[in-house]
Order: structure tokens, then C-alpha cells, then sequence
């Protein structure tokens, strides 16, 4: 265990390790700034009891949540690659945090959690609406519940991603389980669109081969990043949202 890195594929798009983003890597650096703003507008929300990170990575977004919350008696890190929560238990791990290696649509907490956060992670998953459900069932009453998701087009350029979200889209989720959003932080990151054709950064070297034969096999798509090209320019927006449950959930 002692020295573990990680593999290629956690310096993508898909597994930030922040140990690993290289100097100069101007758009890794700026992401996992993105990714610490999340978890420090979550850490203002987590006040008591336990905390569950969904698909937590290698962990250092747990930590941070640890650090900032000396409050929180208990934070339960969950993700299903095998590396990456070995990596998560050598160099984040301490006596307040539990790092398991799990589905996130499957795992079971009898106990419940006061706060649950899932960052960047519902755009992945085939049924975002069931995981949600999920969630909820693991919520204690008047709990907090923070995700976040990309709201401008994604899935052209990344092909871990599976759906496309708009604001709107996000919010009506969580619409019919009767949670009410209490805090809200929005993000831009403009993309240099030179580095992504070039694939001239590390992170850029996951991006979709030959957009233009698929944007041929999904002309919707194209349409979405025209009209969001022309609406916001050459970035990608960020959605957090805190939700909070009803009292007698």
C-alpha cells in the first residue's frame, strides 16, 4: 500500500487526483479548484451527525469536508473503483472517516445521514432519477442533500458522460420528493479550445475522438453545443445545489 499511485485513467476527465495534476496543466489546475469550491460550499451545510460522500474519488474532497466540519462526529467516503479508495484510505483516511468501496446506487446505511453530497457525478449514471430516489431513502429527516452536475453540453465532448443538463433539467430531479433548495453556487470554466483539438493537456487526452462523425450520428447534440456556444461562449457552467429534506421524511 505504502508509495500507491494511480493510473493513468484518474488524471482524465473522470479522476482528478490532486497530488498528479502537473504544473502548467492550466485546465487540470483550474477543475480541481472547480472541485474544491463544490466541497467547500458543502462544508458550509454539514453542522452535526454523520456525512456521506457519494462517488467520492480518491477522497481528498472527504478530507476537506473533515477538515472544514469539526463538528460532524462521522464522514462515510463511497466509491466503486478499488483503487481509488485504496489510494482515498492512504492518504486521506483518519479516525472521523470511512472509505468503502461500493455502487453508489446500491450501497445501504441503515443509519442514515444528516448531510449526503454527490458531486459530478449523476451525469454518469443511466438513471439519474432512481439514484436520486436512492439518496432520499438515505436521508435522515430535515437532512441535507448537495449535488452537482455540468449545465452546458457535455456528453459530446466526454463519452463518460451519459446525460446532457440544463438548470432546469437538474432541478426537476428532485422535484417530487418535496426537498426545498436552500443555497445555490454556480460555475463557469472557460475551455480553450485550442487544448482540446490539440488534446495538448493531460486532461484533454479523454475527450470524445471524431466529434465530427459523431455529431453526424447525433445531429441533437451539435444543435445543443451550437446553441450553448452561442449563449455562453467557449465554457462549461456548473449547477450545485443544497436541497434539504422535509422534517418528517
Amino acid at each position: 500500500m505504502k508509495g500507491l499511485t494511480m493510473n493513468r485513467n484518474t488524471d482524465t476527465l473522470e479522476r482528478l487526483v490532486p497530488d498528479e495534476v502537473k504544473t502548467g496543466d492550466i485546465t487540470g489546475e483550474e477543475t480541481l479548484y472547480l472541485h474544491l469550491e463544490r466541497y467547500e460550499f458543502a462544508a458550509t451545510h454539514a453542522h452535526v451527525g454523520r456525512v456521506l460522500d457519494i462517488a467520492c474519488g480518491v477522497g481528498y474532497g472527504t478530507s476537506l469536508l473533515s477538515k472544514r466540519c469539526k463538528s460532524v462526529d462521522t464522514f462515510v467516503g463511497v466509491d466503486q473503483s478499488p483503487k481509488a479508495i485504496a489510494y482515498a484510505k492512504e492518504h486521506y483516511g483518519n479516525e472521523r472517516i470511512s472509505f468503502i468501496e461500493d455502487d453508489a446506487m446500491t450501497f445501504v446505511d441503515t443509519k442514515g445521514f444528516d448531510m449526503i453530497v454527490s458531486l459530478e457525478t449523476i451525469e454518469h449514471l443511466p438513471n439519474p432519477s432512481d439514484f436520486i430516489d436512492h439518496l432520499v431513502k438515505l436521508l435522515r429527516p430535515g437532512a441535507i442533500l448537495i449535488a452537482s452536475v455540468p449545465t452546458t453540453p457535455s456528453v459530446d465532448a466526454n463519452p463518460h458522460h451519459l446525460h446532457d443538463f440544463s438548470e432546469k433539467s437538474f432541478r426537476h430531479l428532485f422535484l417530487r420528493h418535496h426537498l426545498k433548495e436552500i443555497d445555490l453556487l454556480l460555475q463557469t470554466q472557460r475551455f480553450r479550445l485550442r487544448a482540446v483539438v490539440t488534446r495538448s493537456e493531460t486532461r484533454m487526452q479523454d475527450v470524445r475522438r471524431n466529434l465530427s462523425a459523431y455529431y453526424l450520428s447525433h445531429p441533437e447534440s451539435f444543435i445543443r453545443r451550437i446553441w450553448s456556444t452561442l449563449r455562453y461562449g467557449f465554457s462549461n457552467r456548473y449547477t450545485t445545489i443544497a436541497w434539504q429534506a422535509p422534517p418528517d421524511l
